[in-house]
């Protein structure tokens, strides 16, 4: 790949994370839209309808052969059931934690995933990181440690969150498939799990989705859309982007909840938890600018690059 394919490339997976973050910032409105309905349920009409709706995305842009041929990759195959796995859990605790008004604590779990995302990229990918991106991550550190400290207890929403999400998008960088037939294969691994599920709530008289009313069916027939757009964009980002930069830009999406958090739901905030989120978004710039110059200079090769750390 020369340099210029190689810059188009990450152009286009810088867009396809901003879009994926800016999405999934806005994702807890419609959660909390749901809220009504059990958080496990909601899951069920996640796998279901996601599946639904990449099966006619696919067959719609005549992809059909990618998915039949993935078949023919066990280890493929098998990955994705893995990375199905771990974003099932991440799916359920932050449903869970937007009906129980827990998006504060939910959006510090994925302040934190970055960290570890990055931690991610060093051990298993030998990314390195420059003297500013340090800094820009010692910021940011502080101020999710000083979260942490606010709370005054254990965050286990926000670190099974960012956890869970690490791991995902480290899995999803290291099996080669592309975006969407990736996502619609996890969906196929979780969808016979969701329709007994289904199934058995039935039995029970417990789905919640034949009482409901109309908005509330639509709603959950949007859980497709809903789903599987930043998931489709967040993996096209992630196979063109080293896991450092996407941990920096994954800072915009729990940004944009915890404003949603404070100033639209209400949720509790003072002087001292809006420092915690004036660091964090100070290391992004820093994290940001360098990146800009450090581009910039490896066009123009006369320019010293910035030294390694």
């Amino acid at each position: 790949m020369t340099d210029l394919q190689s810059q188009s490339e990450h152009t286009k997976g810088v867009y396809y994370a901003l879009a994926a973050f800016l999405m999934w910032g806005l994702v807890p409105v419609y959660f909390k839209s749901v809220a009504h309905i059990s958080p496990v349920e909601v899951i069920v009409h996640r796998v279901i309808w996601s599946a639904v709706f990449l099966l006619l995305f696919i067959c719609l842009t005549r992809r059909l052969g990618d998915l039949i041929a993935l078949f023919q990759r066990p280890s493929v195959l098998y990955g994705l059931a893995l990375s199905a796995a771990v974003i099932s859990v991440n799916w359920l605790v932050f449903i869970w934690a937007v009906s129980q008004n827990m998006i504060v604590e939910a959006t510090l779990g994925y302040f934190i995933n970055p960290l570890i995302s990055m931690i991610f990229g060093m051990v298993f990918f030998a990314e390195r990181l420059r003297m500013m991106q340090w800094m820009a991550i010692a910021l940011a550190a502080v101020g999710v440690l000083m979260q942490v400290i606010l709370l005054g207890h254990l965050p286990w929403v926000a670190l099974v969150l960012a956890t869970s999400f690490a791991i995902y998008g480290a899995l999803r960088k290291k099996i080669p498939v592309d975006s969407i037939t990736g996502l619609l294969m996890e969906t196929l691994w979780l969808t016979p799990i969701a329709l007994s599920y289904m199934g058995w709530l039935y039995s029970q008289d417990q789905l919640q989705i034949i009482s409901a009313s109309a908005e509330t069916v639509y709603l959950l027939m949007c859980a497709g859309i809903v789903t599987s757009l930043p998931l489709m964009a967040f993996a096209a980002g992630a196979r063109r982007l080293s896991l450092t930069l996407i941990g920096l830009l994954q800072y915009i999406g729990p940004s944009i909840a915890f404003l949603l958090a404070v100033f639209y739901y209400d949720e509790p905030m003072d002087s001292q938890r809006l420092l915690t989120f004036v660091l964090i978004w100070t290391a992004l710039a820093i994290f940001s600018a360098e990146s800009i110059l450090f581009q910039r200079r490896k066009r123009h090769p006369r320019i010293p690059l910035a030294q390694e750390a």
